[in-house]
Protein backbone atom coordinates (compact mmCIF):
# COMPACT_ATOMS: atom_id res chain seq x y z
CA UNK A 1 0.00 0.00 0.00
CA UNK A 2 1.64 3.11 -1.14
CA UNK A 3 -0.38 6.72 -2.01
CA UNK A 4 1.15 10.01 -2.13
CA UNK A 5 -1.75 13.07 -0.23
CA UNK A 6 -1.41 16.61 0.51
CA UNK A 7 -1.29 17.34 3.99
CA UNK A 8 -4.87 19.61 3.55
CA UNK A 9 -6.58 16.74 1.89
CA UNK A 10 -6.23 14.22 4.74
CA UNK A 11 -6.23 16.36 7.79
CA UNK A 12 -9.94 17.47 8.17
CA UNK A 13 -11.09 13.84 7.72
CA UNK A 14 -8.67 12.92 10.25
CA UNK A 15 -9.44 14.85 12.14
CA UNK A 16 -13.57 14.15 12.04
CA UNK A 17 -12.58 10.22 12.56
CA UNK A 18 -10.45 10.67 15.44
CA UNK A 19 -12.75 12.56 17.68
CA UNK A 20 -15.16 9.21 17.83
CA UNK A 21 -11.94 7.33 19.12
CA UNK A 22 -11.79 6.88 22.39
CA UNK A 23 -8.60 7.25 24.58
CA UNK A 24 -9.20 4.22 26.26
CA UNK A 25 -10.10 1.05 24.36
CA UNK A 26 -10.84 -2.00 25.36
CA UNK A 27 -9.19 -3.43 22.16
CA UNK A 28 -5.75 -1.75 21.51
CA UNK A 29 -7.01 -1.78 17.47
CA UNK A 30 -9.99 0.46 17.87
CA UNK A 31 -7.41 3.19 19.03
CA UNK A 32 -6.50 2.84 15.38
CA UNK A 33 -7.76 4.29 11.95
CA UNK A 34 -8.21 1.93 9.25
CA UNK A 35 -7.05 3.01 5.88
CA UNK A 36 -7.90 1.45 2.62
CA UNK A 37 -7.01 2.28 -1.12
CA UNK A 38 -10.35 0.80 -3.66
CA UNK A 39 -10.51 2.31 -6.87
CA UNK A 40 -8.43 5.45 -6.49
CA UNK A 41 -10.14 6.40 -3.06
CA UNK A 42 -8.58 6.31 0.36
CA UNK A 43 -10.92 5.36 2.60
CA UNK A 44 -10.53 6.34 6.49
CA UNK A 45 -12.74 4.75 9.79
CA UNK A 46 -12.66 5.37 13.15
CA UNK A 47 -14.75 3.74 15.49
CA UNK A 48 -15.95 2.94 19.20
CA UNK A 49 -18.47 0.02 17.70
CA UNK A 50 -20.94 2.62 18.86
CA UNK A 51 -20.32 5.22 16.57
CA UNK A 52 -18.28 5.24 13.50
CA UNK A 53 -17.20 7.55 10.81
CA UNK A 54 -16.13 6.90 7.15
CA UNK A 55 -14.13 9.12 4.94
CA UNK A 56 -13.45 9.01 1.45
CA UNK A 57 -10.84 11.03 0.12
CA UNK A 58 -10.22 10.63 -3.91
CA UNK A 59 -6.48 9.95 -4.74
CA UNK A 60 -4.31 9.00 -7.97
CA UNK A 61 -2.63 5.46 -7.21
CA UNK A 62 -1.64 2.22 -8.62
CA UNK A 63 -1.49 0.64 -5.58
CA UNK A 64 -4.15 -1.33 -3.35
CA UNK A 65 -4.65 -2.31 0.27
CA UNK A 66 -5.10 -1.76 3.58
CA UNK A 67 -3.59 -1.40 7.06
CA UNK A 68 -4.87 0.14 10.62
CA UNK A 69 -1.79 2.71 12.17
CA UNK A 70 -2.69 5.11 15.34
CA UNK A 71 -5.09 7.47 14.76
CA UNK A 72 -3.77 10.38 17.03
CA UNK A 73 -0.22 9.67 16.30
CA UNK A 74 -0.95 9.64 12.55
CA UNK A 75 -3.09 12.83 12.99
CA UNK A 76 -0.36 15.19 15.17
CA UNK A 77 2.32 13.79 12.70
CA UNK A 78 -0.13 15.49 10.08
CA UNK A 79 -1.58 18.37 12.09
CA UNK A 80 2.12 19.42 12.78
CA UNK A 81 3.56 19.16 9.06
CA UNK A 82 3.78 22.37 7.16
CA UNK A 83 0.59 24.08 5.55
CA UNK A 84 0.61 22.45 1.63
CA UNK A 85 3.05 20.14 2.87
CA UNK A 86 2.93 16.75 0.32
CA UNK A 87 2.95 13.47 2.33
CA UNK A 88 4.48 10.25 1.29
CA UNK A 89 2.63 6.76 2.95
CA UNK A 90 4.17 3.47 2.72
CA UNK A 91 3.20 -0.19 4.21
CA UNK A 92 6.23 -2.26 4.68
CA UNK A 93 5.12 -5.27 6.55
CA UNK A 94 3.98 -4.44 9.99
CA UNK A 95 5.24 -0.78 9.87
CA UNK A 96 4.06 2.25 7.81
CA UNK A 97 6.69 4.91 6.76
CA UNK A 98 5.40 8.33 6.52
CA UNK A 99 7.85 10.42 4.66
CA UNK A 100 7.57 14.69 4.14
CA UNK A 101 10.31 16.89 2.62
CA UNK A 102 12.81 15.76 5.18
CA UNK A 103 10.63 14.86 8.02
CA UNK A 104 10.86 11.00 8.41
CA UNK A 105 8.35 8.77 10.61
CA UNK A 106 8.16 4.93 11.17
CA UNK A 107 4.90 3.69 13.21
CA UNK A 108 4.02 0.04 14.28
CA UNK A 109 0.57 -0.57 12.43
CA UNK A 110 -1.78 -3.77 13.13
CA UNK A 111 -3.56 -5.60 10.11
CA UNK A 112 -6.83 -4.52 9.06
CA UNK A 113 -8.20 -8.00 8.84
CA UNK A 114 -8.31 -8.13 12.64
CA UNK A 115 -10.24 -4.33 12.74
CA UNK A 116 -13.85 -4.83 14.04
CA UNK A 117 -16.54 -4.54 11.77
CA UNK A 118 -19.74 -2.28 12.31
CA UNK A 119 -22.63 -4.66 12.75
CA UNK A 120 -25.58 -2.91 10.99
CA UNK A 121 -28.98 -4.28 10.08
CA UNK A 122 -30.86 -3.38 6.68
CA UNK A 123 -32.16 0.10 6.86
CA UNK A 124 -35.99 0.45 6.20
CA UNK A 125 -36.78 4.19 6.66
CA UNK A 126 -34.54 7.30 4.53
CA UNK A 127 -35.14 10.57 4.31
CA UNK A 128 -33.32 13.73 2.98
CA UNK A 129 -32.95 17.28 4.95
CA UNK A 130 -30.98 20.01 4.37
CA UNK A 131 -27.77 19.95 6.65
CA UNK A 132 -28.28 23.60 7.80
CA UNK A 133 -31.97 22.74 8.87
CA UNK A 134 -30.38 19.53 10.66
CA UNK A 135 -27.90 21.38 12.98
CA UNK A 136 -30.30 24.07 13.67
CA UNK A 137 -32.19 21.27 14.91
CA UNK A 138 -29.87 19.87 17.25
CA UNK A 139 -28.50 23.00 18.23
CA UNK A 140 -31.79 23.96 19.50
CA UNK A 141 -32.82 20.46 21.37
CA UNK A 142 -28.98 19.08 22.58
CA UNK A 143 -28.44 21.11 25.35
CA UNK A 144 -31.39 19.96 27.44
CA UNK A 145 -30.24 15.90 27.11
CA UNK A 146 -29.30 13.88 30.55
CA UNK A 147 -25.54 12.80 31.14
CA UNK A 148 -25.36 9.48 32.58
CA UNK A 149 -28.89 9.31 33.61
CA UNK A 150 -30.18 5.95 35.05
CA UNK A 151 -33.14 6.39 32.74
CA UNK A 152 -30.66 5.85 30.14
CA UNK A 153 -33.42 6.58 27.40
CA UNK A 154 -32.88 10.42 28.64
CA UNK A 155 -29.60 10.15 27.93
CA UNK A 156 -29.79 11.53 24.28
CA UNK A 157 -32.40 12.75 21.61
CA UNK A 158 -35.44 11.79 20.55
CA UNK A 159 -35.94 12.38 16.58
CA UNK A 160 -39.64 11.82 15.44
CA UNK A 161 -40.42 11.36 11.61
CA UNK A 162 -44.31 11.66 10.64
CA UNK A 163 -44.63 11.74 7.04
CA UNK A 164 -43.32 15.38 6.28
CA UNK A 165 -43.32 16.68 9.90
CA UNK A 166 -39.73 16.21 11.63
CA UNK A 167 -39.74 16.46 15.79
CA UNK A 168 -36.83 16.51 17.75
CA UNK A 169 -36.73 16.53 21.46
CA UNK A 170 -34.40 16.49 24.36
CA UNK A 171 -35.09 16.36 27.93
CA UNK A 172 -33.25 15.25 31.96
CA UNK A 173 -35.86 14.87 33.37
CA UNK A 174 -35.82 18.70 34.69
CA UNK A 175 -36.20 20.46 31.43
CA UNK A 176 -37.06 19.44 27.91
CA UNK A 177 -36.39 21.49 24.38
CA UNK A 178 -38.64 20.46 21.52
CA UNK A 179 -38.13 21.49 18.02
CA UNK A 180 -40.52 21.27 14.82
CA UNK A 181 -40.09 21.59 11.33
CA UNK A 182 -41.15 20.21 7.74
CA UNK A 183 -39.51 18.10 5.40
CA UNK A 184 -38.68 19.12 2.11
CA UNK A 185 -40.05 15.66 0.52
CA UNK A 186 -43.26 13.74 2.62
CA UNK A 187 -41.62 10.90 3.77
CA UNK A 188 -44.67 8.41 3.80
CA UNK A 189 -44.04 6.83 6.99
CA UNK A 190 -44.21 7.23 10.97
CA UNK A 191 -40.98 6.46 12.84
CA UNK A 192 -39.83 7.25 16.25
CA UNK A 193 -35.62 6.63 17.51
CA UNK A 194 -33.43 7.49 20.17
CA UNK A 195 -30.28 8.79 19.05
CA UNK A 196 -27.56 8.05 21.64
CA UNK A 197 -25.98 11.18 23.38
CA UNK A 198 -22.47 10.99 22.08
CA UNK A 199 -23.69 10.41 18.71
CA UNK A 200 -25.71 13.23 18.34
CA UNK A 201 -22.58 15.44 20.04
CA UNK A 202 -20.47 14.22 17.09
CA UNK A 203 -22.94 14.58 14.26
CA UNK A 204 -23.93 18.47 15.42
CA UNK A 205 -19.63 18.98 15.37
CA UNK A 206 -19.64 17.66 11.80
CA UNK A 207 -22.46 19.53 10.27
CA UNK A 208 -20.51 22.46 9.09
CA UNK A 209 -21.80 23.20 5.76
CA UNK A 210 -25.07 24.63 5.88
CA UNK A 211 -25.81 24.24 2.03
CA UNK A 212 -25.51 20.10 1.69
CA UNK A 213 -28.29 18.11 1.26
CA UNK A 214 -28.32 14.88 3.53
CA UNK A 215 -29.36 11.31 2.98
CA UNK A 216 -30.52 9.66 6.43
CA UNK A 217 -31.51 6.44 6.73
CA UNK A 218 -32.30 4.08 9.62
CA UNK A 219 -33.58 1.00 11.08
CA UNK A 220 -34.55 -0.13 14.67
CA UNK A 221 -31.47 -0.18 16.05
CA UNK A 222 -28.71 2.08 13.78
CA UNK A 223 -28.71 5.39 11.84
CA UNK A 224 -26.70 5.59 8.47
CA UNK A 225 -26.17 9.69 7.53
CA UNK A 226 -24.29 10.10 4.16
CA UNK A 227 -23.20 13.69 2.82
CA UNK A 228 -20.43 15.44 1.68
CA UNK A 229 -17.46 12.51 1.74
CA UNK A 230 -18.25 11.14 5.12
CA UNK A 231 -20.53 8.67 6.45
CA UNK A 232 -21.85 8.12 9.86
CA UNK A 233 -23.28 5.67 12.02
CA UNK A 234 -24.32 5.12 15.38
CA UNK A 235 -26.58 2.62 17.44
CA UNK A 236 -29.84 3.43 18.60
CA UNK A 237 -30.93 3.90 21.99
CA UNK A 238 -32.82 0.66 22.78
CA UNK A 239 -35.33 1.85 24.73
CA UNK A 240 -39.45 3.99 24.23
CA UNK A 241 -39.22 7.47 24.87
CA UNK A 242 -41.66 9.00 27.48
CA UNK A 243 -45.01 10.86 26.40
CA UNK A 244 -44.05 13.85 27.15
CA UNK A 245 -47.45 15.41 24.97
CA UNK A 246 -49.72 15.26 28.47
CA UNK A 247 -47.32 19.03 29.50
CA UNK A 248 -49.12 20.85 26.73
CA UNK A 249 -52.55 19.36 27.77
CA UNK A 250 -53.10 22.01 30.88
CA UNK A 251 -54.27 25.04 31.78
CA UNK A 252 -51.72 28.17 31.64
CA UNK A 253 -51.92 31.51 33.45
CA UNK A 254 -51.10 34.54 30.89
CA UNK A 255 -48.05 35.28 29.29
CA UNK A 256 -45.19 37.00 30.50
CA UNK A 257 -42.96 38.77 27.70
CA UNK A 258 -39.34 40.04 29.23
CA UNK A 259 -36.58 41.44 27.50
CA UNK A 260 -34.14 38.59 26.60
CA UNK A 261 -30.88 40.45 27.37
CA UNK A 262 -32.49 41.94 30.41
CA UNK A 263 -33.11 38.32 31.66
CA UNK A 264 -29.84 36.59 31.23
CA UNK A 265 -28.23 39.74 32.67
CA UNK A 266 -30.27 39.54 35.64
CA UNK A 267 -30.22 35.46 36.25
CA UNK A 268 -26.57 35.36 35.75
CA UNK A 269 -26.03 37.98 38.41
CA UNK A 270 -28.48 36.82 40.89
CA UNK A 271 -26.92 33.10 40.47
CA UNK A 272 -23.56 34.17 41.83
CA UNK A 273 -25.15 34.13 45.39
CA UNK A 274 -27.60 30.81 45.07
CA UNK A 275 -26.62 27.28 46.47
CA UNK A 276 -23.96 25.91 44.11
CA UNK A 277 -25.31 22.59 43.84
CA UNK A 278 -28.85 23.53 43.28
CA UNK A 279 -28.45 26.71 41.23
CA UNK A 280 -31.92 28.00 43.04
CA UNK A 281 -33.21 31.61 42.01
CA UNK A 282 -37.32 32.95 42.98
CA UNK A 283 -39.38 34.20 40.82
CA UNK A 284 -41.76 37.00 42.75
CA UNK A 285 -44.11 37.86 39.84
CA UNK A 286 -46.77 40.55 39.73
CA UNK A 287 -48.13 42.83 36.78
CA UNK A 288 -45.13 44.45 34.90
CA UNK A 289 -42.64 43.32 37.63
CA UNK A 290 -40.38 40.69 38.30
CA UNK A 291 -38.30 40.18 41.36
CA UNK A 292 -35.48 37.24 40.89
CA UNK A 293 -33.90 36.65 44.33
CA UNK A 294 -31.82 33.68 46.29
CA UNK A 295 -29.49 33.13 49.44
CA UNK A 296 -26.93 30.24 49.94
CA UNK A 297 -25.90 27.92 53.46
CA UNK A 298 -23.31 30.97 53.79
CA UNK A 299 -26.65 33.68 54.38
CA UNK A 300 -25.70 35.51 51.10
CA UNK A 301 -28.80 36.99 49.51
CA UNK A 302 -29.38 38.47 45.89
CA UNK A 303 -32.19 40.35 44.08
CA UNK A 304 -32.60 42.17 40.95
CA UNK A 305 -36.41 43.52 40.28
CA UNK A 306 -37.44 43.81 36.53
CA UNK A 307 -39.58 45.53 34.25
CA UNK A 308 -42.34 43.15 32.72
CA UNK A 309 -45.22 43.07 29.98
CA UNK A 310 -47.45 40.70 32.65
CA UNK A 311 -50.98 41.52 33.42
CA UNK A 312 -52.67 38.08 35.92
CA UNK A 313 -52.38 37.18 39.44
CA UNK A 314 -49.63 37.18 41.73
CA UNK A 315 -47.13 34.09 41.25
CA UNK A 316 -43.93 33.20 43.26
CA UNK A 317 -42.18 30.23 41.55
CA UNK A 318 -38.25 28.93 42.04
CA UNK A 319 -36.01 27.49 39.41
CA UNK A 320 -32.79 25.98 38.60
CA UNK A 321 -31.01 29.12 37.23
CA UNK A 322 -28.83 27.84 34.86
CA UNK A 323 -31.62 25.58 32.90
CA UNK A 324 -33.27 29.44 32.52
CA UNK A 325 -30.45 30.79 31.22
CA UNK A 326 -29.52 27.70 28.57
CA UNK A 327 -33.43 28.44 27.39
CA UNK A 328 -33.50 31.63 27.21
CA UNK A 329 -29.93 32.02 25.38
CA UNK A 330 -31.01 29.87 22.72
CA UNK A 331 -33.84 32.24 22.07
CA UNK A 332 -33.39 33.85 18.62
CA UNK A 333 -35.68 37.25 19.41
CA UNK A 334 -34.76 40.29 21.43
CA UNK A 335 -38.07 39.62 23.51
CA UNK A 336 -38.74 36.41 25.62
CA UNK A 337 -42.26 34.78 26.42
CA UNK A 338 -42.78 32.28 29.92
CA UNK A 339 -46.14 31.40 30.16
CA UNK A 340 -46.19 28.92 33.60
CA UNK A 341 -48.33 26.20 34.09
CA UNK A 342 -51.41 26.94 36.61
CA UNK A 343 -50.87 24.06 38.36
CA UNK A 344 -47.04 25.51 38.68
CA UNK A 345 -45.66 22.06 37.24
CA UNK A 346 -44.09 23.72 34.39
CA UNK A 347 -42.68 27.06 32.66
CA UNK A 348 -43.08 27.36 28.88
CA UNK A 349 -40.13 29.72 26.92
CA UNK A 350 -40.14 30.61 23.79
CA UNK A 351 -40.93 33.32 21.42
CA UNK A 352 -43.75 36.34 20.71
CA UNK A 353 -43.84 35.04 17.07
CA UNK A 354 -44.47 31.64 15.79
CA UNK A 355 -41.19 29.52 15.99
CA UNK A 356 -40.64 26.02 15.67
CA UNK A 357 -39.22 25.14 18.61
CA UNK A 358 -40.13 25.63 22.77
CA UNK A 359 -37.84 24.90 25.80
CA UNK A 360 -40.26 23.77 28.97
CA UNK A 361 -38.19 24.47 32.91
CA UNK A 362 -39.81 22.37 35.46
CA UNK A 363 -39.66 24.43 38.83
CA UNK A 364 -37.96 23.70 41.73
CA UNK A 365 -39.07 23.82 45.58
CA UNK A 366 -36.64 25.60 47.89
Amino acid sequence: MKFIINREEILAPLQQIVSVIEKRQTMPILANVLMMIDDNQLVLTGTDLEIQIIAKIQITTTSTGSVTVPARKFLDICRLLPTGAEIKFEQQDDRVKILSNRSRFSLSCLPAENYPEFAESSFENQFFINSGKLKKALDKTIFCMANQDVRYYLNGLLLNISNSKLKLVASDGHRLSIYEDQLDQATGFEARIILPRKGVLELCRLLDDSETEIKVEFSSNNIKIFFNNLIFSAKLVDSKYPDFSKVFQQDFFNQIHIQKQLLKEALTRVAILSNEKFKGVTFDISPDSLRISTHNPEHDEAEEELFIEYQGEVLSIAFNAQYLLDAVANLDSELAVLTIASNASSCFIDEPNECPYKFIVMPMRL
